[in-house]
């Protein structure tokens, strides 16, 4: 796993006085032999080190997080060196994404124009309203913190600032009321919340109630209860994450799920150190003996305590192996696990609380009702499109306030709401990459508003009505979804007008660009168009197309183009030779979309349901007809569980459910080999005793269905 996020502390004391602070409270007490602060010579060979690292990996990005004790002791001069400095080096390899964890006791505006200059999202750590703060939160004169981080809250909510504020931390003690802890939270408008549970370990275990092995995971349901209750309004990192690894998707916390650890620490002293959670472990537990004077980032990467933490399933002990939640839970925060007999080796101290928090939020969030979908591609279809308008709003809902974003969900309205309007922004929003995107920026990694004003300036173009929106454009090229891409003169702000359909943009200098310009500046979206009249698309310029398992392949040239959609119109003319009426199949993959991918990716199914297949510039075509009703079958599941339960996420059910359905398909690929078509029937069918002897509880009417229809699929192929 390559090193993407950098903990820089740029300080290593602090002017609060936290009780439950893992570095001046908790086992290592390395601080204290530490430079107050980072020197320029340090700062310089640590972006240096960074920099060439992104270069070898060829990072496309990277984040460097300024840490502490607390960061904004260095003062607004030296802060702005160093964010210049890790700018200039950085910027040069690889985009630089600059974020600061702040108590915000000294907060004010000479650091908010210079992170202001530079882009430095900000997070602040508050416990909650003023008596849950103060029960730990106090500064070095046992006096509140309270008023000061309000103050500091207050400045980065104004409209200069409001961009920058990247959220709140908030550190869960149970003996705190939950929800007023979370309204106190929600009324600061953050654009997230992370509730943090305390760094505990099994030699120093957490406080908790008598009687009570689960406070923790019921004063943080007691929240969820409360979030969904608001509408979930403000994303909170905890639930997301559960939410998503509870139906497949990846872990959005280090604190939970099995993704591997992608964080390096340099200390101000230039001491390479493992994760900061280890400080309450035991005296040294971060320490790794390599610093950036002697040691580069590519070194620690493959020191063994780094690795210990990318290790996925393998690193975590057999009884979390077990667990039908690891998935969600991931065996928890690494440092949560430690005791002095077994070292790592365990669960979470935390692990009762794991367990029933992501089994309450299963519970909660499951619609055991029968979904239309199951039984109708044409109901999948509007499902898929409902979810998409879902992800759209939530979306938007977060950056309420913020004049782009604004700007732009009224022209959507307005669109929506015109005569031509709502059928061009139905097929826009169900182009399957911009879809792909807007579920990712539900866990903020849209960068900006640009992909969805593109899609609405789409829409405009392709309704015949008119429009004017601005926004900032990171990129040369303006791809608008299903139509083509504009070449701008250079990344900066832009001002896009629909007239009549005719689209013009107007670059942050004048200049002016337009389809009309010709090829040097439009390319549009090529498509083909198939023995049965379908029209697919083929989208090899989209920036969000790389949504595959494997990488996706450069624009084609016409040449290339035009060779890659006749094997194609070839592969479709094949299915409908071999397989008539193939389309009307429940499982059969309707494909709107078709992306080149590298040579020898075969055919693939992105992160999407619906729509889109990948396949490699080089496909066979024979090779196409074997495969597509195997990848048809698992869009269609991908479709359904993301618009509908199967079962309660996390259970066994869901699991078997998968892997009958895999086999039943393993068996029509493989129709030409009799021994292996009969091992994929016999895994098929171990599979489907085994889910008829779950509880009857763990699948929802729509996977009842579905299950009975792999029974049957799997009585007549056999």
């Amino acid at each position: 796993m390559k090193l993407q996020q950098l903990v820089l502390k740029i300080h290593s004391r602090c002017d609060l006085a936290c009780d439950h602070c893992y570095v001046y409270e908790h086992a290592d007490q390395s601080w204290k032999g530490r430079p107050t602060f980072i020197s320029e010579e340090t700062l310089g060979i640590v972006a240096q080190r960074f920099a060439e690292y992104a270069e070898e990996q060829k990072l496309p990005s990277v984040s460097v997080i300024l840490h502490g004790g607390e960061p904004l002791l260095v003062g607004p001069v030296r802060m702005r060196n160093i964010c210049a400095e890790l700018t200039r080096t950085l910027s040069e390899v690889t985009e630089l994404d600059l974020r600061i964890h702040t108590n915000g006791v000294q907060l004010n505006t000479r650091h908010l124009d210079v992170f202001r200059e530079f882009g430095v999202k900000v997070s602040v750590s508050l416990d909650g309203d003023r008596a849950a703060n103060d029960r730990h939160r106090l500064d070095r004169r046992h006096r509140s913190s309270y008023d000061r981080v309000l103050r500091a809250l207050a400045l980065l909510r104004r409209p200069e600032y409001r961009h920058l504020y990247s959220g709140l931390l908030c550190t869960v003690d149970v003996a705190n009321d939950p929800v007023a802890v979370h309204d106190a939270l929600v009324a600061l408008e953050p654009p997230r919340i992370d509730y943090l549970l305390p760094h505990s370990t099994w030699d120093s275990p957490p406080h908790r109630p008598v009687d009570s092995p689960t406070a923790y995971a019921r004063w943080l349901l007691r929240i969820f209860d409360r979030w969904d209750e608001q509408g979930r309004t403000v994303a909170v990192r905890t639930f997301e994450s559960v939410l998503s690894t509870l139906r497949g998707g990846p872990s959005l916390t280090e604190a939970m799920g099995l993704a591997p650890s992608d964080l390096a620490v340099v200390e101000t002293d230039g001491s390479f150190e493992q994760a900061d959670s280890l400080k309450t472990a035991y005296a040294g537990a971060p320490a790794t003996g390599y610093d950036v004077f002697e040691h580069s980032f590519g070194e620690l990467a493959r020191h063994h305590g780094v690795r210990a933490r990318q290790l996925g399933l393998a690193g975590i002990s057999s009884t979390c192996r077990r667990c039908p939640v690891v998935e969600s839970c991931g065996g928890g925060l690494y440092a949560h696990r430690y005791s002095t007999g077994r070292g790592f080796d365990n669960p979470s101290v935390f692990c009762a609380d794991l367990r029933a928090l992501v089994d309450g939020i299963a519970e909660r969030t499951t619609d055991r009702a029968l979904s239309p979908a199951v039984h109708d591609s044409g109901e999948l279809w509007f499902a898929q499109g409902e979810s998409i308008r879902h992800a759209l709003s939530r979306a938007v809902a977060r950056h309420t306030g913020e004049e782009d974003w604004d700007e732009m969900w009224r022209a959507l309205l307005d669109l929506d709401g015109s005569p031509q309007g709502p059928a061009h922004v139905d097929d826009v929003l169900a182009h399957p990459y911009l879809s792909t995107a807007l579920k990712e920026s539900l866990h903020d990694r849209l960068d900006g508003p640009a992909p969805l004003a593109s899609a609405i300036a789409a829409v405009a173009v392709r309704a015949g009505t008119d429009l004017k929106l601005r926004w900032h454009q990171g990129t040369r090229e303006l791809h608008l979804p299903t139509l083509g891409t504009l070449a701008l003169p250079e990344p900066g702000r832009i001002e896009v007008s629909v007239t009549a359909g005719r689209l013009r943009v107007r670059t942050h200098t004048g200049e002016e660009r337009a389809p009309e310009d010709g090829p040097s500046v439009w390319r549009p979206l090529p498509a083909t168009t198939l023995t049965d009249g379908t029209v697919l698309l083929l989208d090899d310029a989209d920036p969000l197309r790389d949504c595959f398992p494997v990488p996706v392949a450069p624009p084609l040239g016409p040449g290339r183009l035009d060779a890659f959609a006749r094997r194609l119109r070839t592969a479709f003319d094949l299915m409908d030779e071999r397989a008539p009426g193939w389309r009307t199949d429940a499982n059969a993959l309707l494909v709107t979309t078709v992306t080149p991918l590298k040579e020898g990716s075969g055919v693939r199914l992105g992160a999407h349901g619906l729509g889109a297949l990948g396949v490699a510039v080089d496909f066979d075509p024979e090779d196409f007809v074997r495969e597509l009703p195997r990848t048809g079958r698992r869009a269609r599941l991908t479709a359904l569980r993301g618009t509908a339960d199967l079962n309660v996420p996390g259970n066994r059910a869901g699991r078997l459910l998968d892997e009958a359905s895999r086999a039943l398909g393993n068996a029509t690929y493989f129709a030409g080999d009799a021994a292996l078509r009969a091992a994929a029937l016999d895994r098929a069918e171990r599979a489907l005793e085994q889910l008829g002897e779950r509880p009857k509880d763990e699948l929802t009417e729509t996977g009842v269905v579905l299950a009975e229809e792999l029974r049957a699929e799997w009585a007549v192929l056999s």
